[in-house]
């Protein structure tokens, strides 16, 4: 999955996918579901990239979007860094991926991602005077 991943056209092929496994849920009677974009499953790190940032993209289908960027590689690659020192990187992309539309992060660090997009949100959230 991991080698050489290609995509025509990541945004579409990500949605596509996405919509198709949505109807085969509630084909099956699934009600209750959340869409996750599989950040560092089968894409580059651009690819990563351009998914986080164009996250708002998967609104459109009607769940919550989910989103695992904690600790992963394309953050080790940007900052040079090890696993065990991805803790700012983890926070920068979570609180990115809650302000384009992640309702769920999947998280090692738990009270500092929280703090993190507990911050981000109250930013966002408020309007100018």
């Amino acid at each position: 999955m991991q080698m050489n991943p290609t995509y025509d056209d990541l945004l579409g092929e990500v949605h596509a996918y996405l919509s198709n496994a949505i109807q085969l849920g509630l084909s099956k009677g699934i009600g209750q579901m959340m869409v996750d974009p599989g950040i560092g499953f089968g894409k580059t790190q651009r690819q990563n990239l351009h998914l986080i940032n164009e996250l708002s993209s998967l609104k459109t289908l009607g769940y919550p979007i989910v989103i695992g960027v904690s600790r992963k590689s394309f953050i080790g690659n940007i900052l040079g860094v090890s696993v065990e020192n991805r803790i700012e990187g983890s926070l920068a992309a979570g609180v990115v991926a809650v302000l384009k539309g992640a309702n769920i992060l999947r998280v090692h660090d738990v009270k500092e991602t929280k703090r993190a997009a507990t911050i981000a949100d109250a930013i966002f959230r408020t309007g100018v005077e």
